[in-house]
């Protein structure tokens, strides 16, 4: 069992963490905001991808494109038409609403662009720091940390960072970890915490970082 408390020991474990994950598919949402880099996009399928798999957020994300890519297009689909296209992904009538306010927000005070700063960011409904990190990563190519519930258990698991929450886990690995890696890290973490380090028994005997990490709080693995 070892430790990535050392500060030096981050450059080898994110070698060891891009050579196993180039074994998996990215994440649905990363592999779209690396093909699509439009930030209205990118936000509107952040926001399908909140408590919804892959693979029903990208049907769903890909069939609402296909009438509305743009605020100004979105704000003319009834609330109706957007939940029918979108189902069924978790909360499909809330998100479908959510997703016409925000439309008509960036129209009103964005002049129908999406903000590239954070603090801009949060102030669209539904909007949190996750998505907003991953837009402006993603959709403005600018320095953040997209934290999600894999970003959060891995690096608390390694013994990396102390943290209860994800918010405090952004800015715990902004004081931490090298810029360099801000961007790409939650695609990493992601796509390996989907296939290597569950949340419940997580696969240790196939690990590549395995003596790099304390395993915090893990009762169970294989």
């Amino acid at each position: 069992m070892g430790s990535v408390f050392k500060d030096n020991n981050i450059d080898e474990v994110i070698r060891l963490l891009k050579r196993q994950v180039k074994a998996f598919n990215l994440p649905w949402l990363e592999s779209m905001a690396n093909t699509s880099r439009d930030p209205f996009t990118i936000l509107i399928s952040c926001l399908l991808s909140l408590r919804t798999q892959d693979k029903t957020t990208g049907e769903a994300s890909e069939k609402l494109f296909a009438l509305a890519s743009t605020p100004k297009k979105m704000v003319l689909l009834s609330v109706g038409k957007i939940q029918k296209a979108i189902y069924p992904v978790g909360f499909y009538k809330v998100k479908a609403k959510t997703i016409k306010d925000i439309s008509a927000t960036l129209l009103e005070r964005y002049g129908g662009q999406v903000p590239d700063e954070i603090e801009e960011l949060l102030k669209l409904k539904g909007v949190g720091r996750k998505t907003a990190n991953l837009v402006i990563t993603r959709g403005f190519n600018k320095y953040g940390i997209c934290v999600d519930t894999h970003v959060h258990r891995i690096t608390n698991r390694w013994g990396y960072i102390k943290t209860k929450t994800p918010e405090e886990t952004e800015f715990a690995l902004r004081a931490r970890l090298p810029k360099k890696y801000w961007k790409e890290i939650n695609g990493l973490l992601v796509a390996f915490g989907q296939n290597i380090c569950k949340p419940r028994s997580p696969l240790c005997s196939r690990c590549d970082l395995n003596s790099y990490c304390m395993k915090i709080k893990v009762a169970k693995s294989r």
